[in-house]
Order: structure tokens, then C-alpha cells, then sequence
């Protein structure tokens, strides 16, 4: 596990990564109570890196190590890929970061190379923009999701152009945090599918 600063334009941004480069990429996000290091916790990273992936979780300007500044969330995001991947790599969100990670694939079309959605909000107010998103989809929910309930996973199905869905029963809206042995099965299947 390496950790580092890195500068985005006008943003210090801190990062917490895994595995080695190379390997398939895994972008992460994190909700909006979380942090890069939510990953460290659930052992999502080490998860990565013991399958041949390479793991890089970010803290969001104004969470964990990275303190607040004025660029766009899309703009950070941008830098942050072009910066530390080979490009294209694979996006995981829950939550807000499920939103960010959404939002910037329908304005930055092959930039990434499939979606991780995990309880995603913002999913109706994206509603109109859905079909733009053409890379494979795995949409991760918690069957007992209070924050952002099942529904929302159903317009994403119905919606996107190649998405499945994992139900994690009787998780809640963290289910990463609730059952992370599901989670991470359903994580490595999916990539393993690409």
C-alpha cells in the first residue's frame, strides 16, 4: 500500500493505491461520510491488488487528506485518471462518489472503461443523460437501501446499454461496510468479466 499527494491543478489531493502498474485499473471513490482510507478498512484495496489490480482510492477535495478547493468534482476526476492511469480504467462509486463517478462517464464518453455503481445517488436527476453510458455496468445495492433505494438501481437497468445488478440482502445503504465478502465476490466477478 503506497500513499501520496498529488497536484491537480489548483487541488493537493491524497491517495492511497495498490498493486502494481500494468495491471487493470480500479479508480475509487467515496461516500460522502468516507474516505480513501474506507477502503483500506473494508480490505477493498487489498482485494485489488491480491487479484492482479491495481487500486487507487482518492480522497475528494475536502475529505480525508485532501483539503477543499474550488475545481469541479469532473475536472479533479479528470486529472487524477490522466495523471495516474494508463487511462480508461474502471470507476467504483458508492454514494456520492457513485454520482461523480456516473456524471463523469456521460460527459467524458471513453474515458473509462466500465462502472462500478454502489448505491449510487443522483440517479434521477441523470435520468434524461443514462443512455450515453455505454460501458459494461455492475450496479452493487443493499436490498434494505434507505438513502438510495432499489428504484434507482431499476431505472439504471432500464436504462443503461449493458448493466447488471448485484443485491446484497438485507444490507443497508453501505452495504460494502455491512457485508464486504459479497461485495468484494461481486466486485472481482465483474472485473474478471471484462
Amino acid at each position: 500500500m503506497k500513499e501520496k499527494n498529488i497536484t491537480v491543478g489548483d487541488c493537493e489531493l491524497h491517495i492511497l493505491e495498490t498493486g502494481d502498474a500494468g495491471q487493470k485499473e480500479v479508480v475509487l471513490l467515496h461516500g460522502l461520510k468516507f474516505q480513501a482510507a474506507t477502503w483500506q478498512e473494508t480490505d477493498t484495496l487489498a482485494a485489488l491488488a491480491d487479484n492482479g489490480y491495481r487500486g487507487i482510492a482518492l480522497d475528494m477535495p475536502g475529505f480525508g487528506g485532501s483539503p477543499a478547493c474550488d475545481a469541479e468534482q469532473d475536472a479533479v476526476l479528470a486529472g487524477v485518471i490522466e495523471a495516474e492511469t494508463n487511462g480508461s480504467p474502471v470507476l467504483l462509486g458508492p454514494s456520492m462518489g457513485g454520482r461523480i463517478a456516473l456524471e463523469f462517464a456521460i460527459n467524458h464518453p471513453g474515458a473509462v472503461s466500465a462502472l462500478i455503481l454502489v448505491g449510487a445517488v443522483g440517479v434521477e436527476e441523470n435520468q434524461d443523460r443514462l443512455a450515453a453510458i455505454e460501458v459494461p455496468t455492475l450496479l452493487i445495492w443493499g436490498s434494505e437501501d434507505q438513502i438510495s433505494p432499489l428504484a434507482n438501481s431499476d431505472i439504471l437497468l432500464s436504462e443503461l446499454q449493458d448493466a447488471r445488478r448485484v443485491i446484497i440482502d438485507g444490507a443497508p445503504h453501505p452495504c460494502y461496510l455491512d457485508q464486504p465478502h459479497a461485495f468484494h465476490k461481486a466486485v472481482l466477478a465483474f472485473l474478471a468479466s471484462l
